[in-house]
């Protein structure tokens, strides 16, 4: 994919105002996986005691990693809808780092992608894991 492609993708997502409003940034991309960041935001905690992000926040990043995935697929429109996602929480991020997440397609029909993704922070163990199920 070309640096335009990236800023076209990365144009697309700012422009989302949920993306916008959880400072969603698309780092990379290629045919059928994208990388986006969360970065942290006080603002987004969901328990102000302890300062981990709330869990809402980690499955719209997984959400739209997973659409860009499908979306940058060679085999695939311009845009996508989430059919279905399920989402494994396995332990809460750490407060005051960047949530990153990865995601992949692993399989494109006619009609439906699907598509893998995990979240992390600094640390090496993931946040979350994703599989769903996106309009191709």
């Amino acid at each position: 994919m070309s640096d335009s492609s990236l800023e076209n993708a990365r144009a697309l997502i700012a422009a989302l105002p949920y993306a916008h409003a959880l400072g969603l940034v698309l780092t990379d991309f290629g045919e059928g996986w994208a990388e986006m960041e969360m970065p942290y935001s006080a603002d987004l905690a969901g328990d102000p005691a302890t300062g981990v992000m709330h869990g809402g926040t980690v499955s719209a990043l997984l959400d739209t990693t997973c659409g860009a995935a499908v979306m940058s697929h060679p085999e695939t429109g311009p845009t996508t809808a989430t059919l279905d996602l399920r989402i494994d929480y396995m332990r809460p991020a750490v407060p005051g780092q960047t949530i990153r997440a990865r995601a992949e397609c692993v399989h494109v029909t006619r009609s439906i992608a699907f598509v893998r993704a995990t979240t992390r922070d600094e640390r090496d163990d993931p946040i979350a894991m994703a599989t769903g199920a996106f309009t191709s």
